[in-house]
């Protein structure tokens, strides 16, 4: 059974029909997407020394723009103790630079929440709650976030941590997936979203 759709219990079933096939069989094989995102906010200027750091890591970046391109690979592996896991890599093209948000995904059973490792490597580490909208969009947010040093891991106050959450449909008229994504900071505000729409790449 698929990590998203153990996390998401009864709820699975109300999401939209393009969002559960998308998110059920994402352990089984590898979903590709391309599309446009239509805003994308950068880190504030002067927090760019960090955001450069970021685009090293594959976390953050300082660039912002309009009608970005976008690409999604979500990605099945397996970790060293036999889990299950999705690696998520979002791609987006500002000119000829590349920069990414990339993530790797777990399960975690006991708690039932998805454990969020952001960054290449991991330099974030936060626990991500999944549920159902009315409008059968995927809801997720961001709980308890650690600062990754290497094997160590050092829980975040609530005043250091960049709160995200994630908003996914489906468009039908359209035919394309909707993605918004905003991550705060309860004292300076937005440090980073972007906000679009894609589509599954026809497979080969």
């Amino acid at each position: 059974m698929s990590i998203y759709k153990t996390a998401l219990g009864d709820d699975f079933e109300k999401l939209h029909p393009m969002l559960r096939q998308r998110y059920k069989t994402m352990g089984k094989r590898t979903f590709k997407g391309s599309g446009i995102m239509h805003t994308i906010v950068g880190c504030p200027r002067w927090l760019y020394p960090i955001c450069w750091y970021g685009v090293k890591w594959k976390l953050l970046f300082p660039e912002r723009g309009e009608n970005i391109l976008f690409t999604i690979c979500n990605t099945p592996t397996v970790g060293e103790n036999g889990e299950e896991q999705i690696h998520w890599e979002r791609k987006f093209q500002f000119g000829k630079k590349e920069r990414y948000f990339n993530a790797l995904m777990s399960l975690d059973r006991g708690h039932n929440i998805i454990r969020d490792y952001l960054g290449e490597p991991a330099k974030v580490y936060s626990d991500l709650t999944f549920r159902t909208d009315k409008d059968g969009s995927l809801l997720i947010s961001s709980k308890k976030q650690r600062l990754v040093l290497g094997r160590k891991e050092i829980p975040l106050p609530r005043i250091f941590q960049g709160i995200a959450t994630v908003k996914e449909g489906y468009c039908d008229t359209e035919q394309t997936y909707i993605i918004h994504v905003n991550v705060r900071n309860p004292i300076i505000g937005t440090v980073f979203s972007y906000k679009g729409v894609f589509t599954e790449d026809e497979l080969s």
